[in-house]
């Protein structure tokens, strides 16, 4: 009898981390073992398998909405493939941080997946600083990413303070029963072994408010990360749901943008979040804002190489201006 492909889902709200954190464990996991990783991102050009494509791991993306809509259908299909050509030791799942991993939890413990999938613990990142913030406890996807947790993880805990923390003990003291386990962490620094710990059966139903965000139909049927049409130079794409707003861009690869231009202007966005992986006059970055606050990084020369094209994705909570930025950005890219 096949052997069970262990499994965990990585979850947790805008922000929080959770590329970052999937790619620390790729980083360090057994060498002799296949990862393989399903992105679902709630824009429709698809920044995280980008990144996480540049440390080499196999990648299957599923932009556009939540993956757990339409019975499952964008999951299964993007599942499907990723199981049959990479024949993964171990999968993770990062769901969108708008997503409703209790419906996923249901797919991947229901007919079929129960025999060839073994779901362990569900990882759910938690920025403490935000715990104070009404806008994020109170709303309903994290409460749903809270529900479904085994493990809790507070994460960018570089930034915190006291009363952060202390804000994070009280919620982990409140669930009855209790998690399995939580932990304190800074950069995504998550430990292999806690991939280990027990699924527990929360008798999870499916949200009322989760119709509320379905794919487009050819979205669903197709299930394809955003490529560039034959004699486009660029193209744009837009998604909305659950109050949040979503504009993308994929760039030609022969294009490249000036840096510091570039850096000035994602300095300057207040999106709620901004992800981009660009080629610029410096090399290939990595440019990822939240809230305001840039961070950048350079990609290895050999890992640049695998980059095939330029691409940006915003994320807010107002309708977002895409023709000023398309322009801003047409306007530093290098003639």
């Amino acid at each position: 009898m096949a052997q069970l492909i262990p499994t965990n889902i990585i979850t947790g709200f805008l922000g929080v981390g959770k590329t970052t954190a999937i790619t620390h464990l790729l980083r360090h996991k057994p060498e002799a073992e296949v990862w393989s990783v399903l992105v679902n991102e709630f824009g429709e050009i698809g920044i995280d398998g980008a990144m996480l494509k540049s440390i080499n791991s196999h990648v299957r993306e599923v932009p556009g909405g939540c993956i757990c809509c339409v019975a499952g259908l964008p999951m299964k299909i993007a599942l499907n493939m990723m199981i049959a050509t990479t024949k993964p030791d171990r999968i993770l799942i990062e769901p969108t941080g708008l997503g409703h991993p209790a419906e996923i939890i249901n797919t991947l413990t229901g007919e079929y997946y129960d025999s060839v999938l073994d779901l362990r613990a569900t990882l759910t990142l938690i920025d403490p600083r935000k715990l104070a913030d009404q806008r994020y406890s109170e709303n309903p996807n994290f409460q749903d990413q809270l529900a479904v947790a085994d493990v809790l993880v507070a994460n960018k805990t570089d930034l915190c303070d006291a009363q952060d923390k202390e804000n994070f003990n009280q919620l982990v003291q409140s669930f009855v029963p209790p998690k399995q386990a939580s932990y304190w962490v800074e950069q995504g620094q998550l430990q292999h072994e806690w991939l280990g710990s027990e699924r527990t059966d929360h008798q999870l139903q499916h949200p009322q408010h989760h119709a509320s965000n379905r794919l487009n139909p050819k979205r669903e049927l197709f299930n394809a990360a955003a490529t560039l049409p034959a004699g486009q130079d660029f193209i744009r794409r837009q998604n909305q749901g659950q109050n949040f707003y979503s504009c993308g861009w994929l760039f030609r690869p022969e294009w490249q943008f000036d840096f510091n231009f570039l850096f000035l202007l994602l300095s300057g966005l207040t999106f709620i979040r901004a992800k981009a992986v660009m080629r610029t006059s410096q090399g290939v970055y990595v440019f990822n804002s939240e809230n305001g606050v840039l961070s950048v990084n350079q990609l290895d020369q050999s890992l640049a190489q695998d980059i095939p094209d330029s691409r940006i994705e915003l994320i807010d909570d107002k309708p977002i201006d895409a023709d000023t930025f398309e322009q801003q950005l047409l306007t530093i890219k290098i003639p």
